[in-house]
Formats: C-alpha cells, sequence, structure tokens
C-alpha cells in the first residue's frame, strides 16, 4: 500500500450532497495530513465546494458522472446503472486499486449490492456483514449484522464473529475482545438451533478473542461485550430500538428541564454533564458502518450526517486500510477453516 492512502468518495450520496461530503473530506484530511481523496460525482458541484477545501482541492482527483443513486431506488434498478453512478464508480475504484476503500451515504441496500456483485466476498466468507459501533456505558461496541442478512445459519454467525473481533482490534485497539451472541437468555438451553449450534463451534475454535457466550438485549448497552453477533433481522430492530430510546431519553430531560423555574435552575448546574451525555449519544460521533467480509472496504455513513460526523466515517475508512483489516480476517478465518466449511452431503 502507498503511504498516502486514496478514499473514494460517492460525492452525491446523502441527504446534502456535496456541501457535506467535501466539507468533511477537509476535516479529514487535516486529521491524517497524508490522506488522499478521488472524487465521484457533477464536476461542477464539487469543484464548487473545494473552493472551501484547499487540502482536498490540492491533490483529489474528479471523476465527472451526472448518474447518481437515489434513496428511493430499489437495489435492482440500481444495479443496471452501477458502473455509470457516483456510489458504483466509487466502489469500482476500489476493485481497480485507485483507492484502498470507498465510503458513501447513499442508499444502504443499494452500496450493499453493488458491493457485493463488484468486489465479492473473501474466500472463507458466505455472506458480508454490516458493523458499526454502538456507544455504551463503558465506551463503544462492535454490533453486527445491522441489517444485510435476515436470515442466517451458524456458519455465517461464526464468520460474524471472526469479521467482528477483528474489526474491534482494529478500531478499538483491543488485544483480546470479548464477543457474545445475542440470545433471549444467557443460558446454554435457550436460543435457536443457529444459536446453540454457532455457540458450540465458537467454544471449539482457538481464535484470538474470547468468546463469553450469549448475552440478552439489556446488556448492549452496558458494553459487557466488545462484540455482538446476531442476525441481520435481530441486529437492525436492536439498532433502531437503541437509536430511538436515545432520542426518548434526550426529549425526556429537556422536557423535565422545562417543566418549572426549580428545573430551569438544576438544568444550569447540570448543564455540562447534560452536554456530555447528548455527545456520547449522538450518532455523528459513531459514524460509519462498514460492510465486512468483501474483497475490499466499504464505508456506510448516516445519510443525515453532518460534515463531522461523515468525517467520522472517513477516518474509519482510513483505519481500516492502515491496519490492514482485511488481511486480519483472512488469518483469522484460518482458525475456524474446518469448522465452518459445508457440511458433505450425507447420501453422497
Amino acid at each position: 500500500m502507498s503511504s498516502h492512502p486514496v478514499i473514494a468518495l460517492d460525492v452525491m450520496g446523502g441527504d446534502v450532497g456535496p456541501a457535506v461530503t467535501i466539507a468533511a473530506a477537509e476535516i479529514a484530511s487535516i486529521r491524517y495530513p497524508k490522506l488522499r481523496f478521488r472524487l465521484y460525482g457533477r464536476e461542477d458541484a464539487i469543484r464548487a465546494e473545494l473552493a472551501r477545501a484547499p487540502r482536498v482541492a490540492r491533490d483529489a482527483v474528479i471523476v465527472h458522472t451526472d448518474e447518481e443513486v437515489l434513496g428511493t431506488d430499489k437495489p435492482s434498478q440500481v444495479l443496471r446503472r452501477a458502473r455509470r453512478s457516483s456510489m458504483g464508480l466509487a466502489i469500482e475504484a476500489v476493485k481497480a486499486g485507485e483507492a484502498q476503500a470507498a465510503v458513501s451515504a447513499g442508499n444502504t441496500g443499494a452500496l450493499m449490492a453493488i458491493a457485493k456483485l463488484t468486489l465479492r466476498t473473501m474466500e472463507g466468507i458466505d455472506r458480508p456483514a454490516l458493523a458499526a459501533l454502538l456507544p455504551t456505558m463503558r465506551s463503544e461496541s462492535v454490533m453486527l449484522d445491522l441489517g444485510a442478512n435476515s436470515e442466517c445459519d451458524e456458519r455465517n454467525l461464526v464468520q460474524f464473529a471472526v469479521m467482528g473481533a477483528a474489526f474491534a482490534r482494529t478500531v478499538l485497539g483491543l488485544a483480546n475482545p470479548k464477543v457474545g451472541l445475542l440470545n433471549i437468555g444467557e443460558e446454554d438451553l435457550k436460543g435457536t438451533h443457529e444459536l446453540k449450534a454457532a455457540a458450540a463451534m465458537l467454544r471449539e475454535a482457538e481464535l484470538p478473542f474470547e468468546f463469553t457466550g450469549f448475552t440478552e438485549g439489556d446488556k448492549i448497552g452496558r458494553g459487557d461485550n466488545d462484540v455482538v453477533v446476531t442476525d441481520g433481522f435481530s441486529g437492525n430492530i436492536a439498532l433502531k430500538t437503541a437509536e430511538g430510546t436515545a432520542r426518548l431519553v434526550v426529549s425526556l430531560l429537556a422536557d423535565a428541564f422545562r417543566s418549572s423555574a426549580m428545573t430551569k435552575v438544576g438544568y444550569l448546574m447540570s448543564r455540562p454533564a447534560l452536554r456530555a451525555l447528548k455527545k456520547h449519544l449522538d450518532p455523528n460521533n459513531h459514524n460509519g458502518a462498514v460492510f465486512l467480509g468483501l474483497n475490499g472496504i466499504v464505508v456506510k455513513s448516516h445519510g443525515s450526517a453532518t460534515a463531522k460526523g461523515f468525517a467520522n466515517a472517513i477516518a474509519v475508512a482510513h483505519d481500516l486500510v492502515v491496519e490492514r483489516l482485511s488481511e486480519r480476517i483472512a488469518a483469522d478465518l484460518a482458525g475456524v477453516a474446518t469448522l465452518t466449511a459445508p457440511k458433505a452431503d450425507a447420501t453422497e
């Protein structure tokens, strides 16, 4: 890899487009001076924003396209024009070796479809998984899958555990992350056949992480595990529930502090603590979900992310490139290769 990591940006993705993505690239380039960008989208719109981003403008490569993926587009529709869209071209740059990672705030389903079709899954991985950082009482935890796969078997869950642990070691700097399987109880007898089988496989394997067994939904926010593994159906519900609960808590606190003169005085006294809480719960500070298991790095930003939030997604991509996440996952998969290999048909 070059000493100057290159990130491909889908400039047109998200709710705001170039105004946020270019401003975010400028923020990221201050944090990582060696970072370089390839910018995909309408050239006139990109150059207008580059006038306010001198660091990015100095070295960026602009690739013009009028095609962009809309939030309302279906993945099947997008695939027919993937190679002409700003999203598709950014991912194609990773495949061609022109960039080491792609970042987009665009349509999640379309991004997943294009990335999987273009980059394919790594050897030993059946399905890619969407992973992200969640705020906890201790710090942050990794959770996957968050919606890429609604149904998973035990082999998928084991592969997710391996990828999630590698992601935690890379992004959170943990030498021996704790990994748990999300279940309806902590007892070994509870859960689906797939969960029980995955737990048995993880206990048997020798891997660079600590498998803690099953964990329940109310333990996610406590941060008992550094990595929480589940299928995409349950993971997406858990994520949306956590985000909604965070908004509810902030809203209820605001209403309570406005309820009387006495509580307004209390607000003034507790304002520093409340600001710290709001910062910890702000999705922009944990922005940057990753499609793990592909032959290349693709990071998904919230569509409504601010420039600071999108810059955090770029930072995630940068760290995964520099720390060689794909190589770590490939090495760890060797430890479970025999366990997750497809079983031969008993009739053969």
